[in-house]
């Protein structure tokens, strides 16, 4: 299945006195319990291969969880995954497992999942293909994908009708919608190509028509995807740089410079401008991770002044990295298996931002909030990287992700701390928690992370372990205990956690607790 990537959310681990499993690189690790399984993957998994594991066995796995989970607690992962991680695939993924497990916890939380037309279409796309089970849609759910179809806006359903796999006018054709108003038909009729009233059609969609006919004018208010089909020229791309999107602007600057928006300098000062807008930047729900990818993807010949508003951005996406009391050591993982991409393996759409980025910008971030922090980068040994905490976030993140290689020991960082003797208030470990270079004996079926941490508590008793897994495995290094917070996948969210963490603590089964408390809606 191809469907749309990212990451984030967060998940807690199960409490084990011994490591009781093997992880995907052979190491030892700890089992999670199933709501925490399906917590991790719903968190992290891309539906793409990683560099331990391929997508139709993160596939398999979901399957055979939800088979055993209650549809309650399925449902609340996803709306949880959707609404408080902003995640795509996973929880389409879940709807659909729903869709033919509990159709009516499905219809509770349709349209908290189903919330744009990317969405719709990702659960149309899943179904079709057999992965859960029947191909056929079933009539609850066809008339859950109807109302979504009659009840959006003209906005709504252009923005839906970008992209395909299946396209709009593909699920149109699968649910046959039946609209009452005069203009939905018109649409739907433009939509998937059938003879309409022009006369009939909604503002936006017949200005696009007017406009692909005249080539006059202010250009159409519509996705700026359907106007690149359209021969434009660089004040045409000028007026999308101006009237599109946060996200529209720094997906499409490369495209930007192609066209020459940034031959005039007054053009340069107004994406740069709509790029370090606060409030924008808050409102497109901003990953700092996506700023990463566009800072690295920006061509050479782009403007200084871009790439600095890039940087301004991140330090708007991250203002939530907190400043913690006490010594804070900060370990990032920089392995071999780390330079594997942060949403899997796309083929063609594969996308260039690295584990090891991710890890090297929690970093970075951590660094410039507590100047005094330590960075001890890892892999099978400890790695000294020297950093300014006075230079930008991306300029140590690049730091940080120019080392590495090796085999993977995230108990390396914390070995060199009890070599030290180091007094320690704080450590979080950022990898991708596939530990097997350290496991050697069985140290009393501890995994080597475990040992290290219960050598360390001994000395400095009040110490906290935040451990970042950034890719969707369901095995750990730790146990899960009052000391130890356990986060899958990466959000600006994160920091906000290690904050409270750090300050307040959380209870040992903390992310499946809150994933009960999830609201749903009545059955409708």
């Amino acid at each position: 299945m191809k469907m749309a990537n990212t990451t984030l959310f967060q998940s807690v681990k199960t409490r084990l006195t011994a490591a009781d499993t093997c992880n995907e690189a052979g190491g030892i690790a700890y089992t999670l319990t199933p709501k925490q399984q399906l917590a991790q993957l719903a968190a992290t998994g891309c539906l793409n291969s990683t560099y331990y594991t391929d997508a139709q066995d993160q596939l398999e796995q979901v399957l055979e969880l939800a088979e055993n989970l209650d549809a309650e607690f399925i449902a609340k992962t996803a709306v949880y995954a959707r609404q408080k991680g902003f995640m795509k695939d996973m929880p389409a993924l879940l709807l659909a497992v729903l869709a033919q497990k509990d159709v009516n916890m499905l219809a509770r939380v349709f349209d908290q999942v189903a919330d744009n037309g990317k969405m719709l279409r990702n659960f149309a796309q899943i179904i079709r293909s057999g992965a859960v089970g029947r191909k056929s849609f079933g009539n609850r759910p066809k008339k859950l994908m109807q109302t979504w179809l009659l009840t959006a806006t003209e906005k709504q359903l252009l923005n839906a009708a970008i992209g395909n796999a299946p396209s709009l006018a593909d699920v149109v054709k699968m649910v046959h919608p039946k609209p009452r108003e005069a203009w939905r038909a018109a649409w739907f009729a433009w939509l998937i190509g059938k003879p309409y009233d022009r006369e009939a059609l909604p503002p936006i969609t017949r200005a696009f028509e007017d406009y692909k006919q005249s080539r006059q004018g202010a250009l159409p208010d519509v996705p700026f995807q359907m106007l690149t089909a359209l021969e434009l020229n660089s004040g045409d791309w000028t007026q999308i740089a101006r009237n599109g999107s946060w996200q529209q602007v720094r997906q499409n600057l490369n495209t930007f410079l192609r066209h020459d928006v940034f031959a005039k300098s007054k053009n340069i000062k107004m994406v740069a401008e709509k790029l370090r807008d606060q409030t924008a930047i808050r409102r497109a729900r901003v990953l700092p991770y996506q700023l990463l990818t566009a800072y690295q993807a920006t061509s050479e010949k782009m403007p200084f002044e871009i790439r600095e508003a890039l940087q301004d951005a991140m330090e708007t996406a991250v203002q939530n990295v907190p400043a913690i009391r006490g010594k804070v050591v900060v370990c990032p993982d920089v392995s071999g298996s780390m330079h594997s991409p942060a949403t899997g393996y796309r083929g063609s759409a594969t996308s260039k931002t690295r584990c090891i980025d991710i890890a090297a910008l929690v970093s970075a971030a951590m660094l410039r909030t507590n100047p005094q922090a330590r960075v001890i980068p890892f892999e099978q040994i400890t790695v000294n990287v020297p950093l300014n905490p006075r230079d930008s976030i991306m300029t140590n993140a690049q730091k940080l992700a120019n080392i590495g290689g090796g085999g993977t020991a995230c108990s390396a960082p914390l070995a060199m701390l009890n070599r030290e003797k180091a007094d320690v208030d704080l450590v979080v470990i950022v990898s991708d928690n596939e530990s097997w270079a350290d496991c050697g004996p069985h140290w009393s079926g501890k995994t080597g992370l475990m040992k290290e941490w219960d050598i360390l508590k001994q000395r400095c008793p009040e110490a906290k372990l935040v451990c970042l897994d950034i890719q969707p495995y369901t095995t750990v290094q730790m146990q899960n205990r009052c000391d130890i917070l356990i986060i899958g996948g990466f959000s600006d969210q994160v920091f906000t956690l290690i904050g409270s963490f750090a300050e307040q603590g959380m209870g040992a089964d903390f992310w499946v607790e809150e994933i009960e408390k999830t609201e749903l809606a009545a059955v409708n």
